[in-house]
């Protein structure tokens, strides 16, 4: 198969043999990526635990902090007297038993999902429908919080949550291509140090297998584990 001009320039600039320092990575993004859209910058993680291992499974939260570059649609799903401060806190939808009932009908068009304790029980008969696609409020996570507010002012700020999947690797955005270089490199540090401080006791080895960043479509590039401050 030919390739196209595009592909001829990646090739060119990213070489799948090199291994890049972090700084050096978040700049030439730029210069790989050729979709007509703001791509998202991904960051893929291979950690050496082993998920099957409940003492090493790795889930965590970080600011970043320059966010995401995403618009994340918040539902705050509590009781009557935290909507106003809620709604003042940016979240995008605010209710409960109606929008229990909107999700039991197959409604899903929100990215972050926050509520309280005391309105969790609501939430059991929803776990089939919300678990699959990561929805499900999670303490550890902080989205089950007396503070909604403060939890919303966060997560529209830039505070995501991960978990390792069952290959052992990491994967979140962490940007958009349209980030300067060094807000993709500072966002990338920040989860690397959250993920340092993560580790399992129980794991032993080398902790940080693999860093790859890459942006949508374009090839990863291998960074220098040594490169990221911090680590």
């Amino acid at each position: 198969m030919a390739l196209t001009k595009n592909r001829k320039k990646v090739l060119e600039k990213a070489d799948n043999a090199k291994v890049y320092s972090l700084d050096e990575a978040s700049k030439i993004l730029k210069d790989i990526t050729f979709t007509k859209f703001d791509s998202s910058v991904d960051i893929d993680v291979r950690l050496g635990v082993d998920p099957k291992q409940a003492n090493q499974m790795v889930r965590g939260v970080a600011t970043l902090p320059h966010g995401t570059g995403k618009t994340v649609r918040v539902l705050v799903l509590c009781t009557p007297d935290k909507e106003a401060e809620a709604k003042a806190a940016g979240a995008d939808f605010v209710g409960l038993d109606d929008y229990i009932e909107k999700i039991s009908g197959g409604w899903l068009d929100v990215d972050i999902i926050i509520t309280m304790p005391a309105v969790m029980a609501k939430l059991g008969k929803l776990g089939k429908i919300l678990g699959p696609r990561n929805l499900m409020p999670n303490p550890k996570s902080g989205t089950v919080t007396p503070d909604v507010a403060k939890a919303v002012t966060e997560v529209k700020a830039g505070k995501i949550d991960f978990k390792v999947d069952k290959t052992g690797i990491i994967h979140t955005s962490i940007g958009k291509v349209s980030f300067q270089p060094n807000q993709i490199a500072e966002n990338a540090a920040e989860i690397m140090q959250t993920l340092s401080k993560l580790k399992p006791s129980s794991s032993k080895g080398t902790y940080f297998k693999s860093v790859y960043i890459s942006s949508t479509m374009s090839p990863g590039l291998c960074i220098d584990i040594k490169s990221i401050p911090g680590i």
